[in-house]
């Protein structure tokens, strides 16, 4: 599935792009997503200027002025800017067509993305109870401690929890844990203040690297180009069972956590 590194690679490449561009049309295909495109797509933003593009959590923000484009990739969708003349394939849903030429397409083979639109962000309700970013100054050791303290659950299922902090997918909780020293199933709310801090830490570095990377590219995840991701490359523990851990050599273990499998090295993680 997308996270927030794919995403943010995915608007990297789109923002230079398509900035400033005029939406001229939307070619709908197949409108039956997670959630039905808005017949009403293409009457409110065609004609629109696009001001710029932004990201909350996994969800792009296609930013018109008067309205704003909320894009979910879903499991595994992507968004490419492809030729005019590319024929659209089994999976291509939505096209949206710019006045210099350039094809936005969206691919989504399980439909399990979104494409809506809203002219109130702040208000929308897959947005309005998203946790902080994890990139930014709000989330810190003190938020993340407080958080913790509030919390029978493992540190691993909290910090994948996107109303307390966005974008912290299954790849990227196990290899923070594994940065902070802090095994998966631990629970939260014993973490203390310098685990908390060193947890904080690791996930705005794991992030940073990943997005370095363009992301993982595990099954279909490409980006805005069609090029794969690269930070499965750098992993230390996730999916790894078994191989020996590259700071001790102790074995991987894998354990099953709220059906998704975590990986750390029983040795360094404590």
């Amino acid at each position: 599935m997308p996270e927030l590194p794919e995403v943010e690679t995915t608007r990297l490449g789109l923002l230079p792009r398509l900035r400033g561009r005029a939406l001229k049309r939307i070619v709908v295909r197949n409108p039956q997503l997670r959630w039905p495109v808005p017949d009403d797509l293409e009457t409110r933003l065609a004609g629109l200027t696009l001001d710029t593009l932004d990201r909350r959590g996994k969800y792009l923000l296609f930013d018109f002025g008067v309205a704003a484009q909320i894009v979910h990739l879903g499991m595994s969708g992507s968004l490419r800017l492809v030729d005019p003349d590319e024929p659209a394939a089994l999976h291509d849903h939505v096209d949206w067509l710019f006045d210099d030429g350039s094809v936005l397409r969206l691919r989504d083979p399980r439909r399990f993305g979104a494409v809506l639109w809203t002219d109130d962000v702040a208000r929308h309700p897959l947005l309005a109870h998203l946790g902080p970013e994890p990139l930014t100054p709000a989330f810190d050791a003190t938020y993340l401690h407080a958080q913790c303290q509030r919390r029978n659950a493992a540190i691993k299922q909290v910090i994948m929890d996107a109303q307390v902090v966005v974008g912290v997918g299954n790849i990227y909780a196990s290899e923070s844990l594994f940065h902070a020293g802090i095994r998966p199933a631990t629970a939260a709310r014993r973490l203390s203040r310098p685990a908390s801090a060193r947890l904080a830490a690791a996930i705005k570095k794991v992030l940073a690297a990943a997005i370095a990377a363009g992301g993982s590219s595990l099954r279909d995840y490409v980006g805005s180009g069609g090029e794969p991701g690269y930070f499965q490359l750098q992993t230390r523990v996730y999916d790894r069972e078994g191989l020996p851990c590259t700071v001790c050599a102790t074995p991987i273990r894998r354990i099953v956590q709220g059906q998704r499998a975590s990986f750390y090295c029983p040795a360094c993680q404590r």
